[in-house]
């Protein structure tokens, strides 16, 4: 059972780029990186979502709260306050 978990995780590490071993709260962070201007600030942006979650693991309740945002985020509304209450940026 434990080779089966390890082997798991190590599958699941190295095909990161499935959404599948991502967590809803990484997920959107991903998506907020989107909406970045040019790709350096993408790529900045995407490194500072893995350093952060790296750092702090998202609760159970977090995890229902990005989940329940990630449908409605979109770049083309996250300039208006609709728009950074349905991504999480504002209450």
């Amino acid at each position: 059972m434990r080779r089966l978990l390890l082997t798991a995780a190590v599958l699941c590490a190295s095909l990161s780029g499935l959404t599948a071993c991502k967590t809803s709260c990484r997920e959107l962070s991903e998506k907020l990186c989107e909406c970045a201007l040019n790709s350096v600030e993408k790529q900045v942006c995407q490194q500072r979502a893995a350093d952060e979650e790296a750092r702090v693991e998202p609760t159970a309740e977090d995890e229902i709260a990005c989940e329940a945002r990630l449908e409605g985020c979109d770049c083309r509304t996250i300039e208006t306050e609709e728009g950074k209450k349905a991504c999480g940026l504002a209450r």
